[in-house]
């Protein structure tokens, strides 16, 4: 089953079957190709428990998703615009009131917690917002774009929401090999951040898949989806 709506230009996509649960999670992940109905399918065939997927697409994806300002990687990328918490705050103050009141009054459901997931940028954003709201309880970041500039700096410098109990990690075997000097750095920066949770005390995971960033996105995200709901 799925609704649909629009806030600030962003379009919103609820996914969920039919739910007998009193209580449920809900998971919000960030999409650039509004896959959000096959990330949520693909979630169904290795078997993900219940829960409900809030996709939310047509985003400035360099700009929305990015913490601070960033030159662009090559000639035919743009900048980013480190928009980041701008979005937060049209995430927290009016997507997710309005998600929140058709899953406890139209669906009649409890929610249990908030958790995030993302690829790429995406994942990088839902790591950011676990610094700058206590939303969020779980964080999946499926592919991280960890080779952002001064993001390791920043983990490093700050302390993440004490709400946070899992984070998931993943990255393809190829991705680091890359004759770009900033994206190359992505496995050892996502290695050394899931350290810092680690020895933090928070339950993380770090799963290492074959091939290079596009590959399997769909099922990359869902197995982040799927671990940190267990």
């Amino acid at each position: 089953m799925i609704k649909k709506f629009k806030i600030d230009d962003k379009n919103i996509e609820i996914f969920y079957d039919n739910i007998e649960l009193e209580e449920i999670p809900v998971v919000i992940i960030n999409t650039f190709e509004n896959n959000g109905k096959d990330i949520f399918l693909e979630c169904a065939k290795i078997n993900c428990r219940s829960y409900i997927l809030v996709a939310i697409s047509n985003l400035n994806w360099n700009d929305d998703l990015t913490p601070w300002f960033a030159p662009k990687l090559n000639n035919s990328d743009k900048d980013f615009m480190g928009k980041a918490d701008e979005y937060i705050r049209v995430l927290i103050d009016d997507i997710i009131p309005q998600v929140k009141r058709h899953i406890i009054d139209e669906l009649n459901i409890k929610i249990s917690y908030y958790s995030i997931a993302g690829y790429s940028l995406a994942g990088l954003f839902a790591l950011y917002c676990a610094y700058k709201t206590d939303l969020f309880k779980k964080v999946a970041s499926a592919s991280g774009s960890f080779w952002y500039p001064r993001f390791f700096e920043f983990i490093r410098e700050n302390k993440i929401s004490s709400s946070v109990c899992k984070i998931y990690f993943s990255l393809g075997n190829k991705e680091s090999k890359t004759k770009n000097e900033v994206m190359s750095t992505v496995e050892a920066n996502t290695i050394k951040i899931e350290k810092i949770y680690k020895e933090a005390g928070i339950n993380t995971c770090y799963e290492e898949n074959e091939g290079n960033h596009f590959k399997n996105v769909n099922l990359r995200l869902a197995k982040g989806i799927k671990w940190i709901l267990d």
